[in-house]
C-alpha cells in the first residue's frame, strides 16, 4: 500500500468531525505532509465519491456520505486502485525446469495461498469505517482530540 492511503485515511477520520469544508492545505498542515502530494490523495477520494470538493472563500473538502458508510477498503481503492495485490507471472513456466503450460490449468499454491489471503485482507478492511477509526481515535486520544482538531482547522490561521 502507498502512503497515500494513511494520508487519506487520517484525512477522512479528520473530516467526520470538521465543521465545515476542510481545505487541502490545512489538512496538510495538520498533518505536516506535503501539500501537492495529499493534494492527490485528496483528487483520488473526490473521483471515488468519497469526498466533495467544495469551492469559495470557506471552501474545502467534506465527506460525501455517513463517515458509517465508507469503509477503509473503499479508501484503500480509491488511492491505490482495485487491482490485486498480487499478480502471479506463472514463474513456475520459466527456467530449465519450467512446468509445461498445460500443466499449468490450475492456480499454483503459492497464487492460491496470495488470493486466499488477499481476499482475507479485502474483507477486513470492508469491515472497519472510518466512523470506526474516528471513534479508535476518541478512545486513543481522548474524547476532546477530534473536537479540538476541528476548533484549529475552523481558527488556527484565519
Amino acid at each position: 500500500m502507498s502512503g497515500g492511503v494513511e494520508w487519506a485515511l487520517h484525512c477522512c477520520v479528520v473530516l467526520t468531525a470538521a465543521e465545515g469544508p476542510a481545505a487541502a492545505a490545512r489538512l496538510a498542515e495538520l498533518h505536516d505532509v506535503s501539500p501537492s502530494y495529499l493534494a492527490k490523495q485528496l483528487q483520488a477520494l473526490s473521483r471515488a465519491g468519497l469526498v466533495q470538493s467544495v469551492q469559495g472563500k470557506a471552501g474545502g473538502y467534506v465527506l460525501t456520505r455517513s463517515p458509517a458508510l465508507i469503509t477503509v477498503l473503499d479508501v484503500v481503492e480509491a488511492v491505490d486502485g482495485s487491482g490485486p495485490a498480487f499478480v502471479c507471472t506463472e514463474i513456475r513456466q520459466r527456467g530449465p525446469m519450467a512446468t509445461p503450460p498445460e500443466a499449468c490449468a490450475a492456480p499454483c499454491a503459492i497464487s492460491r495461498a496470495m488470493g486466499r489471503a488477499e481476499a482475507a485482507w479485502r474483507e477486513a478492511l470492508r469491515l472497519i469505517t472510518v466512523a470506526d477509526l474516528a471513534t479508535d481515535v476518541t478512545s486513543d486520544s481522548g474524547p476532546g482530540a477530534l473536537g479540538r482538531i476541528s476548533t484549529w482547522l475552523n481558527t488556527a490561521g484565519t
